[in-house]
């Protein structure tokens, strides 16, 4: 049989991620501390900003305006353990000298330094989540020399954005203006303040380097902005302000090689940051649109399997029964080109999208299928849990090897139904082995896949995906496949290579 190869799904990124980080991502959320329903009166401000190129002299009266609503976070983690026994610490004969070995439970605090930004008067604060993860008391710090300290309370964390909302028993404090994100462009100045190594407050100065940045690797939900202003541990949760002082992101992670800035820092869209504190004051809990589909972005690859030439849109790799895509009529295959009236660029845009609608909205989804354009007008579900896929789905990578050589399928029987639990309904041949060096490991092929379609046409068993394999002309196969990963599955498109080449 002609061939598919293995390869990893994840791509390294070639970065370190999290040197930001105080402490990593967590799926905890806090418990609701504030009444629910109520809202904080916070200063919004959308006016553009003035883009005027003119040589400046000094930032200081910008800095003066927000530095005082950023604030320094020190949280506690109490860690409980008990003391490892000494060799033969058990031993009768040695307890007769020694006595009993010492059980008891031992503590220690492990201490952690963050930034805030009172956004309200009366006590709210934003920050990143992982600032106060598993924290057991958090102080926040007043002033450039931490004046004053206040006792925080946690209102809730959003693990899947990096923010987090504390509140603090206080009145008349200097709240930050709100920006509006979306009018963000590459090349506007940006500081960032923060308290970087426990140094003090600091400003650091840069430009917006690029917007709408996500990495597949991180998970949750990604919009981020990248600047190059210095972001170093301690600034995590602090302010990035524009030239006007106006909040427009929370600095949360860096990409570096050293542990230190090297210019690659990245911050959550203020936007985000408020539709998401919005929520967890309201309710404890982020509340997101959902569709049930796996989208793909359409590489030139799927784009010529699917005679889609230069158009753009979202490939549906899969639809999951009972969801409000499947009651509505959306098909695996389908290309969605629009979302409420919005062009779709790529698949991680329509997850955004989907996710920023409140359950139970009414969105219409404009698709493709079999080359004619349809619409549909579905009410968007409640996300049914707090991991939420990146849109991305497996990566296809050009190869000039083989084709399929190099792919081992058989029958997908009860047994093997009842190790990956397969659904009854889910038929094709099963992947029992992968060459490394085949096109397929290129494409992206498992060992455990299911190939349920060869060129848009149903494999039922294994004899049926040789045949398929063997009848395929052109210079690329597309595959449908379907995937269990953890406690998620799926099916995905691959596109293969079927081009030959020369053994040496």
């Amino acid at each position: 049989m002609k061939a598919f190869a293995k390869s990893a799904l994840g791509i390294f990124v070639g970065m370190l991620i999290g040197t930001a980080f105080l402490l990593p991502f967590h799926l905890k959320l806090f418990a609701r501390e504030t009444t629910p329903g109520t809202s904080p009166a916070i200063n919004v401000d959308n006016t553009p900003i003035v883009r005027d190129v003119k040589a400046g002299n000094s930032f200081a009266p910008v800095v003066k305006k927000a530095a005082p609503s950023v604030v320094n976070i020190y949280s506690t983690h109490i860690v409980r353990f008990r003391r490892n026994p000494m060799p033969f610490e058990d031993d009768p004969f040695f307890r007769q000298f020694f006595g009993a070995p010492d059980n008891r439970e031992l503590t220690r605090k492990e201490q952690s330094l963050g930034s805030g930004v009172i956004v309200s008067a009366d006590g709210y604060i934003l920050t990143a989540s992982h600032v106060v993860r598993d924290a057991d008391e958090i102080k926040v710090a007043l002033g450039a020399n931490d004046d004053k300290k206040y006792d925080a309370k946690v209102v809730g964390t959003d693990p899947q954005t990096d923010v987090a909302v504390l509140k603090i028993q206080a009145s008349g404090l200097p709240a930050v203006t709100l920006g509006n994100s979306e009018q963000l462009e590459v090349g506007d100045v940006v500081l960032a303040i923060g308290n970087p190594f426990g140094v003090g407050q600091t400003v650091t100065m840069g430009i917006i380097s690029a917007l709408g940045r996500h990495y597949k690797e991180l998970g949750g939900y990604q919009n981020f902005i990248q600047t190059d202003a210095a972001i170093n541990p301690g600034n995590s949760g602090g302010a990035l302000i524009d030239t006007q002082g106006r909040l427009i992101g929370i600095n949360t992670w860096i990409a570096s090689s050293s542990g230190g800035s090297e210019g690659v820092g990245f911050a959550v869209p203020v936007n985000m940051a408020r539709h998401v504190m919005e929520n967890l004051i309201a309710g404890g809990k982020v509340s997101r649109g959902y569709l049930g589909i796996y989208p793909q972005d359409i590489t030139p690859r799927l784009a010529k399997a699917f005679s889609l030439g230069n158009g753009g849109g979202v490939l549906i790799g899969d639809v999951f029964p009972g969801t409000p895509a499947d009651k509505a009529g959306i098909k695996r295959g389908d290309i969605v080109t629009e979302f409420n009236g919005k062009s779709i660029p790529d698949a991680h845009t329509l997850t955004l999208m989907i996710s920023d609608c409140a359950p139970g909205t009414d969105a219409n989804l404009k698709v493709v299928r079999d080359g004619v354009s349809k619409t549909f007008s579905i009410k968007l579900g409640e996300h049914p849990g707090s991991l939420a896929r990146n849109g991305n789905g497996p990566s296809p990578a050009s190869s000039d090897t083989d084709a399929l050589d190099g792919v081992i399928v058989r029958d997908l029987d009860d047994r093997a139904r009842g190790q990956l639990e397969v659904p009854i309904n889910v038929k094709g041949a099963l992947v029992v082995d992968v060459q490394d060096d085949s096109n397929a490991a290129d494409a992206g092929l498992h060992k455990g896949d299911i190939i349920i379609e060869i060129n848009h046409q149903p494999v039922a068993n294994a004899d049926e995906a040789v045949k398929l394999c063997n009848q395929a002309k052109g210079d690329q196969l597309l595959l449908a496949i379907w995937r269990r990963e953890g406690d998620f599955a799926m099916t995905a498109y691959l596109t293969v290579d079927n081009a030959k080449r020369d053994k040496k």
